[in-house]
């Protein structure tokens, strides 16, 4: 079995595979881009820091290097300088003392006189003039025997250790700058941000979720609507080929019970003959039901054709007015022509789908109005640009809510008027998609028992 035949085979399960991939990769692949964000901003925002704490101490240095042979003033300057800045948390001025180094001015005073070994002071030593060392890391300050610089710190504290050489004019170092800096406002910004971005990082996994999920569960509808289609399709073919089917036989039975009526086949008893006028009866309405069928298959298939040509529609009106006028004198109805015009404008049609149309209109005109009459009238609309051709009869009307549905295929009016008269609801159904064809519009106006009005309209040649 090859790759394309077991996909078409299984493809619903593998769509659902799909999906459920899809719903695990992407919110994935958004939490982790997110978080390299975070990350890389967190980097950026520390190098940045970094910099400003080296900035800092550069600055610190060039303001007190001048009274490192003072004790007091530098004292005093450090005092004021922790004053001045309260990002600083503490601040030293330390000497080389052999390997050590002595406090000789700190804004902590019982630190002043001690001597410190801390590797991170050796570090700093050893930077070259105008440079030193600016770390948010406790693993350089410690000594030798392992204690740290800071012993006694918040751990929920961010700060930078500052240290750097302070030189004279001949550019020989004389001391140590140490100081530490807090970075706990850019930390709280930082981290107010960090847990916004996560939060929105959430919602908005969660709607992507909720969006995949609904997306798999348009798949359901999709593969639903799919084998509707097929299935439509299927019955639009089996009505083609019953329809076809249908129309030989039933065609055979109307010929040859019109022979049997008609005397062709031999004389036969009026009782013989009633029984086959019934038959004949039957016999048209199936061929009327088989010929819809046929229709609604064409339509659906876009295999109905309509060859337009130029018509003058009062003489085809007339033909379908003497074809129909049988029908009107069984139930003693009026069927009146009230043209606007002896000639009346020419109008694009396709003259035998045109009869197809009347003969409908007219004949439920006819079919639904008990007494009265029915009336065609034509005029003009739109200044002269639109002929109308009006249907109107006398007969039991409709409501509104069964005007609204009167084109729908396979829809009839039910009431106690209409239950006698026999319809198969497609009709109306085909002659709204044949006026269509033919770029013309069908309109109804009705009352309920005073009777309908249905309005074809039609561009005029010009």
């Amino acid at each position: 079995m090859s790759i394309k035949e077991f996909f078409t085979k299984n493809r619903e399960a593998a769509q659902l595979a799909y999906g459920l991939v899809l719903i695990i990769v992407i919110p994935a692949l958004i939490v982790f881009n997110t978080i390299f964000i975070i990350n890389k901003y967190n980097s950026s925002i520390d190098v940045a820091l970094q910099r400003q704490a080296l900035g800092f101490g550069r600055a610190v240095s060039a303001l007190i290097s001048d009274d490192l042979d003072k004790p007091e003033e530098l004292q005093s300057q450090v005092i004021e300088l922790q004053k001045s800045s309260p990002d600083i948390m503490d601040l030293s001025v330390l000497a080389p003392e052999g390997e050590n180094f002595r406090v000789t001015a700190s804004t902590e005073e019982e630190d002043i006189g001690k001597a410190f070994d801390f590797y991170f002071y050796k570090l700093a030593w050893s930077q070259a003039r105008g440079d030193g060392l600016a770390t948010d890391s406790l693993l350089l300050s410690r000594d030798k025997e392992g204690n740290d610089l800071l012993a006694n710190y918040n751990p929920n504290d961010r700060f930078w250790l500052v240290a750097m050489p302070m030189s004279d004019l001949s550019g020989n170092k004389q001391a140590l700058l140490a100081t530490r800096l807090s970075a706990q406002v850019v930390n709280d910004l930082t981290k107010y941000n960090r847990n916004a971005s996560i939060y929105l990082l959430m919602v908005t996994v969660l709607i992507v979720i909720l969006f995949l999920a609904a997306s798999v569960r348009l798949w359901d509808y999709v593969l639903l609507y799919r084998k509707i289609k097929e299935v439509d399709q299927m019955k639009d073919e089996f009505i083609s080929i019953a329809s076809h089917e249908l129309r030989t036989p039933v065609t055979s039975i109307r010929g040859y019970v019109s022979m049997a009526i008609d005397g062709s086949l031999g004389p036969i008893s009026k009782k013989a003959k009633e029984s086959l006028e019934m038959v004949q009866k039957s016999a048209d309405r199936l061929a009327g039901l088989v010929e819809d069928l046929l229709n609604v298959s064409r339509i659906e298939q876009g295999r109905l054709q309509v060859d337009l040509k130029p018509v003058e529609v009062g003489a085809v009106i007339r033909e379908i007015e003497e074809e129909l006028r049988v029908q009107a004198d069984e139930k003693k109805l009026k069927l009146l022509f009230h043209p606007h015009a002896e000639k009346l404008p020419l109008v694009n049609l396709d003259s035998e789908r045109f009869k197809q149309v009347l003969i409908n209109l007219i004949g439920n005109a006819i079919k639904y109005t008990e007494k009265g009459q029915v009336e065609i009238i034509t005029q003009l609309a739109e200044t002269g640009k639109i002929l109308e051709i009006r249907i109107k009869d006398t007969g039991i009307g409709m409501t509104a809510e069964e005007r609204g549905r009167l084109f729908e295929k396979f829809y009839r009016v039910q009431n106690e008027k209409t239950r006698k008269i026999i319809g198969t609801g497609l009709g109306l159904w085909i002659t709204k998609q044949i006026l269509e064809m033919m770029e013309g519009k069908i309109t109804v106006d009705s009352i309920k028992d005073v009777g309908t009005q249905v309005t074809l309209s039609f561009p005029i040649i010009k």
